[in-house]
């Protein structure tokens, strides 16, 4: 069947990922395997709520305090289990377009608020009942889940193509919030799992350590370097005309 869907609104900056996205995005519709078109998002799978149970399994899971999680619908049972189990939890406010560009939610404040983590975990609900927090406000981040379009066995990974999640470690990494052993973790479906060959990394590319699906748990082994900052010369006019804090991050090291 010939892909008929409307481009992605960030097609056009990586045309070997523009490609598998779209690709991907079709395949899990075709297949019914999301709960809406996901064509320019990160794919609400059928089947989130089993892999955050699998991920709550590891020992990275059960070891981790300090969670910074992605606001995207498939990973709410995510951060629904950490609120839950009274973990710290930072998400990103979407798009970053505020200077304190982070929210912190723990299960003190939502109950101090009459919230439940259910309520907490759902995107309006972080916003709604979390507390704004900037960098110098954050405490180290003990593991990180990110979403992806695709992600390959061997740690490579693509999100919807706007960058965020890349900006976002970088700039976590740089303020030392993040470590080089940090973990990094997605929750996808099996049908979002690709051939290393298909997914190029590029220097800003943040690999992943773990990926888990509802039905599988992989160690990527990745060697694929982490980021120790901001790449500017990847960064467009556009990113850093609409994210605030861009506007006053210091250049220095990473021009």
């Amino acid at each position: 069947m010939a892909d008929t869907s409307p481009p992605s609104p960030w097609s056009g900056r990586h045309t070997a990922k523009d490609t598998l996205r779209q690709r991907i995005w079709t395949t899990l519709q075709q297949q019914a395997a999301v709960r809406r078109d996901p064509t320019g998002h990160i794919p609400n799978f059928i089947g989130a709520d089993k892999a955050a149970d699998r991920l709550a399994q590891t020992n990275l899971w059960q070891q981790a305090q300090v969670i910074k999680c992605n606001p995207d619908s498939p990973h709410a049972p995510v951060r629904q289990r950490a609120i839950a189990e009274g973990k710290c939890l930072y998400m990103a406010v979407p798009k970053l377009t505020r200077p304190d560009c982070f929210v912190e939610v723990t299960l003190e404040s939502l109950q101090a608020q009459a919230a439940t983590p259910t309520q907490g975990a759902t995107m309006k609900g972080a916003l709604t009942y979390g507390r704004p927090v900037a960098f110098d406000a954050m405490g180290p981040i003990d593991l990180v889940i990110v979403g992806c379009v695709a992600a390959a066995t061997g740690g490579g990974r693509t999100g919807k193509g706007a960058g965020f999640a890349d900006l976002e470690l970088a700039m976590l990494r740089q303020r030392g919030l993040i470590a080089d052993d940090t973990p990094i973790v997605t929750t996808v479906h099996d049908l979002q799992l690709v051939d290393n060959a298909e997914l190029p990394m590029e220097p800003h590319d943040w690999a992943l350590d773990l990926i888990v699906t509802p039905t599988r748990t992989l160690a990527t082994h990745s060697r694929h370097p982490k980021p120790a900052g901001i790449d500017w010369s990847s960064l467009r006019p556009d990113q850093i005309a609409s994210i605030p804090v861009l506007q006053t991050w210091p250049r220095s090291h990473t021009d």
